[in-house]
């Protein structure tokens, strides 16, 4: 956990926004709170024969950036195939979701390089519906698999055949009725997307892979770990599952408390941004990450920043936040927690 402050960033994450309705977009929720999706680095195929020499991980709230290097430690060339998980997206509760670019397709702007040169992926997009793959049917019928941006549609909009048809599909599902009594829909399937590529590791070489994206960042206009609100009986729920995730600490709070005050509203305008980071991928080597090092970069030193370290040990100087482990073999993933003013 560590307190700091700085001044507020420029970027905003927009909600996905889904428009499968007849007259109108879907409400946003009461609290205007927007979840992240949790996103992650490279996954290969559990392997003895690449070892993860390093990994420089940093995450801000606009940008994340990881670099790796790694070992082939056998006498011939492997080659694998290296997958970028982006984050299953269930459209059925998507209304509210945090996407920060509207492209349907690599929705994080997500880029990478090898040994310091741009390198081509192909991008995997498939919907489901349970175990049944409908993408064939979406695309037949040419609906988009993920309508946001300029790929964003109306129910209103599709012929009737076609509407009922992917009403009897299970494919649109009653989203309950508009104000004039007529009926909405919401997606009923899950997007999958995997950004694909094939991976050559010389022999007894090293080769350094790096990716850059933007992260998906949920936002709330107020924090539930306010003094007026954490007391409250009817949230000790959630509150408590806040301490779990985020491992928030008793001097976090107590620092919270003095920039907050006990007032039930939120007079001094704090908000919450939240980052989830998949980091157990990088257990999938032979043998463990030899020097891992997380930054943090809130956006200055006038945030409060909570996360479970694990056997990070923290080297922070100023505001920007560093941990450090040799040796290390990822057994969670990152959730991170940053409130102030933005």
């Amino acid at each position: 956990m560590v307190n700091g402050f700085s001044a507020p960033l420029t970027f905003r994450t927009p909600a996905l926004m889904l428009a499968f309705l007849v007259a109108t977009v879907w409400p946003a929720r009461a609290n205007d709170s927007a979840a992240e999706l949790s996103i992650g680095g490279l996954q290969f195929v559990r392997t003895n024969d690449v070892a993860m020499e390093s990994e420089n991980l940093r995450i801000a709230l606009d940008s994340v950036t990881v670099r790796y290097q790694f070992t082939n430690v056998t006498a011939k060339p492997v080659t694998m195939t290296v997958a970028f998980p982006l984050p299953d997206i269930d459209l059925s509760e998507a209304e509210n979701i945090a996407l920060p670019s509207d492209d349907p397709v690599n929705f994080v702007d997500f880029t990478t390089k090898v040994d310091g040169h741009p390198t081509p992926l192909t991008i995997d997009q498939r919907a489901m519906v349970g175990n049944k793959d409908v993408s064939a049917l979406l695309r037949e019928l040419k609906v988009p698999l993920l309508p946001i941006g300029s790929r964003e549609i109306r129910a209103a909009d599709l012929p009737d055949a076609i509407r009922t048809q992917l009403v009897d599909d299970g494919l649109l599902l009653p989203a309950g009725r508009s104000d004039n009594g007529r009926q909405q829909y919401a997606p009923g399937w899950v997007l999958k997307t995997s950004a694909v590529r094939q991976q050559v590791f010389p022999a007894a070489k090293k080769v350094t892979v790096e990716h850059q994206y933007r992260p998906s960042v949920g936002t709330s206009p107020d924090t539930i770990l306010r003094s007026g609100l954490r007391r409250s009986g009817a949230l000790s729920q959630e509150v408590q599952r806040y301490r779990k995730e985020y491992c928030i600490q008793d001097a976090f709070l107590a620092e919270l408390d003095k920039r907050a005050g006990s007032n039930q509203a939120n007079t001094s305008k704090l908000q919450e941004r939240r980052i989830s980071y998949v980091l157990k991928t990088g257990s999938n080597w032979a043998g463990p990450i030899r020097s891992f090092k997380l930054t943090i970069e809130p956006g200055g030193s006038d945030r409060l920043v909570s996360f479970c370290p694990g056997r990070l040990k923290t080297s922070s100087t100023g505001s920007t936040l560093e941990y450090t482990a040799n040796d290390f073999t990822p057994d969670a993933d990152l959730k991170i927690l940053v409130i102030g003013t933005f």
